[in-house]
């Protein structure tokens, strides 16, 4: 019974194994012939792909042949046009006894002739129509300009008046043997003018900064009474103070009346000092505001920049607000202060060039230089005699000044005294003398002036402590 049935299992497995073979054989009968039928079908493809390249090969030549029997008949055409064209241009210079260069070289020389000659008289019309357009539209601008541009103008002078109560108060200012008015003038450095003029006392000096302060200084103490050199000291360092806030309001007001909102602080406090300058008598912050004015009347004219223009315009002159230890032309400090405080370089440019001490590169300095003339050239703006004055008074201060170990410096008296303040640590007695000697030998070398001038070198020390 087991031997029956291990001999039917291995039976089935034979003939599992022979199917399975005979289907392996099967496959790979039926997969040669697929592989066969697929190559024949190839090789099928490729001849008949060979055959047709072999087509379009045989039509390209025959068209190149063709081409090439083309080519050969305009060349042959070509040779035949040029040689006409050799026997025309003979025929014709014998017939005008000239050769084709000479030909070319006399209508070239003809025609540049006739185009040179038109030439110029076109651009001599035009220049001459350009410029009678450009005076007349120039005078145009301008006229309507200052037609537009009302503004007033007083003629500042050198002194100011103070008004006393009383007469008897001349003596109070003066002082026991003239120690107020002489401690006044010197912690001032004005000069204190009491005459027979009734109930006024004349302050005069060219600084008009310093002018106002000490105008502000004798009000004080004429209100208060108490008039002596601590008090005169006291009240003068408080009147310097509030001149000082004075300056920057008047610098804000001015750049908002000319629609300038955005200038630097310091520019602002700089600006506001020119309230009390004058150049040539007038105004140099009024100057300034008319000249921003006239630059944005003439930018609205002429289409320019309005902003640009009245910022270069306003700011032209704020260097004469700087001290005279500065170096160079009030044109240039003023552009490297503007430069320093972050101002545009066409307004920079417009500072230094508005004198012509650099060339104008740019239409907004030209507007500039017009915008200072038309301010400056009205009738009755300026004074020519005012202005040399004060510069006379600079340059005696400027020179004392630049001596070492020189504190302060006052001309006084029209410039015929010169009062200088030395520091008593590094000049002595021996050094004052000859410090006098010497700036009264370097005016007379350097200085044209009427009369004499008078050099007081003043070495004061003072000794002070505290009682507790």
């Amino acid at each position: 019974m087991g031997t029956t049935t291990l001999t039917e299992l291995l039976v089935g497995v034979l003939g599992v194994v022979v199917l399975l073979a005979l289907a392996t054989v099967g496959f790979l009968v039926w997969h040669r012939q697929r592989s066969a039928t697929r190559e024949h079908q190839l090789h099928q493809d490729l001849h008949e792909q060979r055959q047709d390249l072999e087509r379009r090969e045989q039509r390209l030549a025959e068209r190149e042949q063709r081409l090439d029997g083309e080519w050969r008949r305009l060349e042959e055409r070509e040779a035949e046009l040029l040689d006409v064209e050799a026997e025309r241009r003979r025929v014709l210079e014998d017939v005008a006894c000239l050769t084709t260069e000479d030909a070319r070289a006399e209508l070239m020389s003809g025609v540049e002739a006739e185009a040179r000659r038109s030439a110029a008289i076109l651009a001599r019309d035009i220049e001459k129509a350009a410029t009678t357009e450009a005076e007349m539209k120039a005078r145009k601008v301008l006229a309507t300009t200052i037609q537009r541009l009302a503004s007033e103008q007083t003629t500042e002078s050198v002194v100011a008046a103070v008004h006393l109560p009383s007469d008897d108060m001349k003596g109070r200012v003066i002082g026991r043997e003239g120690r107020n008015i002489r401690s006044f003038e010197q912690v001032t450095g004005v000069n204190v003018v009491i005459d027979d003029t009734p109930e006024t006392v004349l302050l005069s000096c060219f600084d008009p900064v310093r002018r106002e302060v000490a105008r502000l200084t004798l009000e004080e103490l004429l209100a208060d009474g108490r008039i002596h050199p601590a008090r005169i000291e006291e009240v003068h360092g408080r009147q310097a103070e509030a001149v000082e806030e004075l300056c920057v309001r008047a610098g804000e007001d001015a750049a908002l009346e000319v629609g300038i909102s955005d200038l630097h602080p310091e520019l602002v406090a700089t600006m506001g000092r020119l309230r009390y300058r004058t150049s040539y008598g007038q105004n140099v912050l009024k100057h300034l505001v008319e000249s921003g004015h006239a630059a944005g009347l003439l930018a609205d004219e002429i289409g320019l920049d309005r902003a640009l223009c009245v910022r270069g315009a306003f700011l032209h002159d704020i260097g004469k607000a700087l001290t005279h230890e500065s170096e160079g032309s009030h044109a240039l400090v003023g552009a490297e202060l503007a430069r320093r405080y972050g101002e545009p370089e066409d307004v920079v440019h417009a500072i230094e060039a508005h004198h012509n001490e650099i060339e104008p590169r740019t239409v907004e300095a030209v507007i500039t230089q017009a915008a200072d003339a038309i301010s400056g050239a009205r009738p009755g703006a300026r004074r020519e005699s005012l202005e040399a004055y004060v510069q006379r008074l600079h340059n005696l201060e400027e020179i004392a000044s630049s001596k070492p170990g020189v504190e302060r410096v006052f001309a006084m008296q029209a410039g015929r005294d010169v009062r200088v303040m030395v520091k008593p640590d590094e000049v002595d007695d021996i050094a004052a003398q000859m410090l006098a000697r010497d700036l009264a030998k370097q005016f007379e070398e350097e200085l044209t002036y009427p009369g004499q001038i008078k050099v007081t070198v003043i070495r004061e020390s003072r000794a002070t402590e505290t009682a507790r």
